[in-house]
This record gives structure tokens, sequence and C-alpha cells, in this order.
């Protein structure tokens, strides 16, 4: 079996609200596919984290060197791309790109054998997880309080027994949003808050102190993910657990956070931080120096069960009775075509979703809707 073609396929919807982090802002849902032909007929999908059209043209790059090769030979070829771009793409977008080829390999080696990947990586350790509903982002022309509220109550009556809020625009209106939020959700729903690297030290440290009365699980990136020397002051000067690293990239990326503990939490990206070649390898790391793993997951529904593959096979740390299991980000924001690419959408069922136990990915992908929400002329 050899590698005979990489396609890519861009998804686009623009929105008729935008959304904005503190970061970015949202005008459209803008996502990219990778997809791996072998010459028996095999396919394998993945999908990269980041911008959609950028990551296009890094896949593009990367295409002419998998031709012709050995698809189950994963290390091999993601060691080989890594080295390709180096000197200039030791992070960022030449690992986005190569994530998406690399989950796409592992739904290749996963219908090649017959199993799920999860299988692969070790075996599975749990059938279903639970999710938690990321959202409230500050949509353009509505109050930000009473629309967060609203958002988050809903959640919680679907049955997710967690929700993620945005925060890091404005401390002060921040602290009443997650005020609002809590009186909202109950006491008995989780909550999470995340910064999206929108504050300085200050700030953090200040929100995270006045944050804390509201039972707060985790405060998701702090400030930016370059000052690690800024996490360990948040860390060291507030009492929430701190949460990072779904744009630290790779195994390097991970290492200094990860033996210093600058983080409880560590939100490792599959389709951003190399796909499950290199995300083991940071798993790995994390359970030697004692950090819980939460993967990060923003993408369509290749990206959710890749996610849930990885999570499966994930190994209870510490190992014991009522173990602390992982448990899945679940994007509720505006997608249409998120679910709409799988002939099996992935959704939940009273805020706990079932783990694909099909070959590879355990997905299949509707070509229709690959089309349907391809981009056109605005």
């Amino acid at each position: 079996m050899k590698i005979e073609a990489v396609h890519t396929h861009l998804l686009e919807h623009k929105l008729d609200t935008a959304f904005e982090s503190a970061s970015m802002r949202f005008d459209r849902r803008q996502h990219i596919l990778v997809e791996i032909v072998c010459d028996d007929g095999t396919t394998g999908w993945g999908e990269c984290l980041g911008p959609a059209l950028l990551n296009d043209a890094v896949v593009e790059a990367y295409a002419d060197r998998l031709i012709g090769r050995d698809p189950l030979a994963t290390e091999v070829l993601w060691q080989d791309l890594y080295n390709l771009f180096r000197d200039q793409g030791q992070r960022g977008l030449a690992i986005t790109g190569l994530s998406g080829i690399d989950v796409a390999l592992w739904d290749i080696k996963g219908k090649h054998f017959d199993v799920p990947v999860s299988v692969l990586l070790g075996g599975r350790a749990r059938e279903r997880v639970q999710a938690y509903a990321t959202g409230s982002f500050r949509r353009d022309g509505v109050n930000r309080i009473a629309d967060n509220a609203e958002e988050c109550a809903g959640h919680a009556a679907a049955g997710f027994h967690a929700v993620k809020i945005k925060i890091g625009f404005d401390p002060t209106e921040d602290l009443k949003v997650i005020e609002a939020v809590r009186k909202a959700i109950g006491s008995a729903t989780r909550l999470m808050i995340d910064a999206n690297h929108g504050y300085d030290v200050c700030e953090a440290v200040a929100v995270g102190n006045a944050a804390a009365q509201y039972a707060i699980d985790w405060f998701e990136e702090p400030v930016i993910p370059e000052q690690l020397g800024a996490y360990r002051a948040v860390r060291d000067g507030q009492p929430i657990p701190i949460a990072g690293g779904e744009t630290w990239h790779g195994r390097f990326g991970f290492k200094e956070p990860l033996e210093t503990r600058l983080i409880d939490i560590a939100q490792p990206d599959l389709c951003g931080t190399g796909g499950f070649t290199e995300m083991r390898r940071i798993a790995d790391m994390a359970s030697l120096h004692g950090v819980r793993l939460v993967p990060h997951v923003w993408g369509t529904g290749v990206q959710i069960a890749a996610s849930l593959q990885f999570m499966a096979a994930q190994l209870p740390d510490p190992p014991r009775n009522n173990s602390i299991d992982p448990i899945l980000e679940f994007d509720r924001t505006h997608n249409p075509f998120r679910q709409a690419i799988l002939k099996s959408p992935i959704e939940h069922e009273d805020g706990w979703v079932t783990i694909p136990d099909g070959p590879g990915l355990g997905i299949e992908i509707d070509r229709e809707a690959l089309a349907e929400f391809a981009p056109r002329p605005d």
C-alpha cells in the first residue's frame, strides 16, 4: 500500500452574527480537512487547527514528500516532514499542517488493520466521555452579560455537566459575566473561564482572585503563550488552577511548561500539536510531571472523532477507583457543517458522547456536504 494523492477540502460558512474571543474575531466559520488516498483505495481523513488557507498551503508543500510512501510508517513520515521545515517551522503552521496529515495517516492505519485508532494507541479505557460546552463568545449587537447567562443556562438544561465561557476583554465586565453565568447555571454545574491570552499578569491575577468565589474549575490561557514566566506569576498569584497549551506545538513546545509545572492542566490540540504521533509523547510527558491532560478541541466532526479516539485510549492518571476521566470540549457556537460532513453525526446525549468504534477514526465523510460548504464568492 502506497500513498497516491493528498487532497485538501476547505469548508466555509459566513455567519449572520459575528463573534469574538479576546484575541480573535469570527465573521465566518472556516476549517480545512486533509484527505490522503492510497493506491488500494484506502482513504484517511485529518483536520488542521488554525487558519485554513495557510494550512492549505503548508499541506500542499508537504504533499510531494508523501507520494509513493508507506502510510503505515507514521513515525518515519512524521520525522521526515517535521525535518523538512524545522529550520523555520518548529512551531506554528508547519506543525498544524503536519497535524492534519498525521491524523489522516492514523485513520488509514486503523482502516488497514480494521480497528479503531484507539486500539492502535494501546486500547480503549472507556467507551464514552462527558462533554463540556464551549461557547459564550462576545457576539455583535447583544448584551454580553445577559447573552452569556442565557446561553449557559441552556447548556446546563441540555445535560452538560460543565460550561466554559470567554473572558479576557475587560476585567470589570468579565467578572460580571462570570457572576451572571454562575447564577444562571447553579452550583451543580462546573464552570471554566478562558481568557484567550487577553490579560496581562496584573489583570489575570486580579481576575483570578476575584473569580475564585464562583467555584471556577480552571483559568485557561490567562496571558500570551510565549510568556512562560507570566504563567508562573499568575499561577502563584491566585488560587484557580491554570490551564493552557492549545498554542504550544509539539513536545518541544510543552517541554518547559510541563517540566516546570507552569500549568495544572495541559490542553494540547490533537489537530494542532502534531497529530496522534506527537500527542502520545505530550501525554506521556504530562503524566511524568503530574499534570492533568484535557485536550483542546475546535473543529469539525473529523477533529471531534480524532480527539475521541485519543481520549478513549487515555489511561487513568493516577490509576484508582473512581478515576479522573478526560472530558470532551464540545463547541456549541454556530457551525452548520460541523456535523453535516459526517454521515453519522457525533452528538451528545444528556452531556455524554459515545466514542466511535469503527475502523480508523470511526467515521464516514459525506462528500455532498463537502461540496455544499466549499467556499463561494461573497
